[in-house]
């Protein structure tokens, strides 16, 4: 089990430390020299001074309490989870005979996350659940006033570095298409899946069996894993990456206000767009303490002993998560640490807002942009190897075709997770895959996998645009052979 390199301390120990701190508040040390500023994919490693915080908790300039506040990122990114599970107890209920769709029936289902409505629905329990009980018993205890379709990318259109209602790139069969409308497509084919499935005309596999799951087609796209990938992406990464990290505007992102607490609250501007850049990478406040194995497998500690789990801050969400996953699954010989170098970078980034106590100098924005450039490069870093990882998951499916090994369900999710994600990587400014690199890639990758029903030298052509696809990844992350694996998918992530 590969241990963060930063941190070495007994969690007895940071079960106090958090208490304390989210109590009274974390003071921040001096700042130290950032990394700088960089476009390219290479993390950022430079030496600090000073220790870095455990917690990602700074006082207020105003009254000396816990400046930081992200409770609507916490709160889309939990919509976004619940969507997920939601669409995965569709199937179960029209087999149960409780539930008997018509059209538009399940359609509705995904758009109330969508659309989610505080004034109905905010005295609802989220379906999010660990081993302990939540401490926010309702989506109201979390935040309120919130949706998800609002921050799709080219809804909210301030600051975009592309107009997405010119259409995204990866779906040429929809021209012009815009995120929200992929996404509602997707929901309409769900929809209509369910209807049949309801009424005894499931759609059938490569085998001509009936499919089971109402979110599979039989052209091998789970859309449930494409909905939850791809939201994660255009809500997610792209408001964190491209509005709230971003310095393209005056008066947004990092160069948000810094002169003054904002009214009524008890951080500047400046301060809160970069915490609600934090909430939406999905980190706990203890993030950095966690082994990989604490991220990846439980997502959840109870830091304070309370005997519930906080979902603002004992939970990691989302492409947090992914981060953990591949650090602990790359190689040996080449080992990353995406999850300790996006750490450092945000709460160094915020130790430095939290040092000044004005409008940051020339000198302080270069060092800022610098910790978000290691925050976002170790994002995007985690993302784009994810979707190695589902390259290969994808190479070994198909190598699994003609034997008992092969499943149809399992190639169908990995493959859409593969594809859910790379959609995720257009929507940085910063991204190191250029327009040219990201139309090729998704050419490579098409709308649908390659089935069994496919020839033997259309599954070997699909195969080596796979392989194609993860190299041009590889060049242009930095990634090593050791961890893009080999031709069959295996050795690598």
């Amino acid at each position: 089990m590969k241990m963060k390199v930063i941190f070495n301390w007994r969690h007895v120990q940071m079960r106090w430390i958090l208490s304390f701190t989210l109590a009274l508040g974390c003071q921040a040390d001096d700042a130290s020299e950032a990394p700088a500023q960089t476009d390219t994919s290479a993390s950022t490693t430079s030496a600090t001074t000073g220790t870095l915080p455990g917690v990602y908790a700074f006082n207020s300039r105003l009254d000396g309490s816990d400046s930081v506040s992200y409770s609507g990122q916490v709160f889309r990114n939990l919509l976004i989870s619940d969507l997920k599970s939601h669409l995965g107890g569709v199937s179960d209920r029209i087999e149960s005979g409780s539930f008997f769709p018509v059209d538009g029936d399940v359609y509705d289902e995904i758009d109330f996350y969508l659309t989610f409505n505080s004034d109905t629905s905010g005295p609802l329990s989220p379906l999010f659940g660990t081993d302990l009980p939540a401490e926010q018993g309702t989506y109201d205890d979390v935040s309120s006033g919130k949706n998800l379709v609002d921050k799709l990318a080219g809804n909210d259109e301030a600051g975009q570095h592309v107009d997405w209602q010119n259409g995204l790139v990866g779906w040429d069969s929809l021209p012009g298409v815009t995120p929200e409308q992929l996404v509602r497509h997707w929901a309409d084919l769900i929809d209509a899946q369910a209807v049949a499935t309801a009424n005894g005309n499931a759609p059938l596999d490569p085998n001509g069996q009936p499919i089971r799951s109402v979110y599979l087609t039989p052209e091998g796209q789970d859309l449930q894993q494409l909905l939850e990938k791809f939201l994660g992406g255009a809500i997610a990464f792209s408001q964190g990456t491209d509005d709230y990290l971003d310095d393209d505007l005056e008066d947004k992102g990092l160069l948000s206000d810094h002169t003054n607490v904002e009214e009524g609250k008890n951080y500047t501007a400046l301060e809160h767009a970069w915490d609600e850049g934090f909430g939406y990478f999905g980190a706990a406040r203890t993030y950095g303490t966690w082994t990989d194995d604490e991220i990846a497998d439980l997502g959840a500690r109870d830091i304070d002993d309370s005997g519930t789990i906080d979902l603002i801050s004992e939970v990691c969400f989302g492409h947090s998560v992914n981060a953990a996953k591949r650090d602990r699954g790359s190689s040996s010989t080449d080992p990353q640490d995406f999850t300790a170098e996006a750490w450092e970078g945000f709460v160094r980034g915020r130790q430095l807002i939290a040092s000044t106590q004005d409008a940051l100098t020339t000198e302080e924005m270069t060092q800022l942009k610098g910790w978000r450039d290691q925050a976002v490069t170790a994002w995007e870093s985690a993302l784009s190897s994810t979707v190695v990882h589902y390259i290969n998951d994808v190479l070994q499916d198909m190598n699994d075709i003609g034997t008992d090994d092969y499943s149809f369900a399992s190639h169908a999710k990995h493959w859409s997770e593969m594809k859910g994600f790379a959609l995720a990587l257009q929507f940085n400014p910063r991204s190191p895959l250029d327009d040219s690199a990201l139309e090729e890639l998704h050419d490579l990758m098409g709308e649908a996998p390659v089935l069994s029903t496919a020839s033997l030298d259309d599954l070997n052509t699909y195969a080596e645009d796979l392989v194609a696809a993860r190299t041009l990844l590889g060049d242009a992350y930095g990634f090593s052979d050791a961890n893009l694996g080999d031709d069959s998918g295996n050795n690598g992530w």
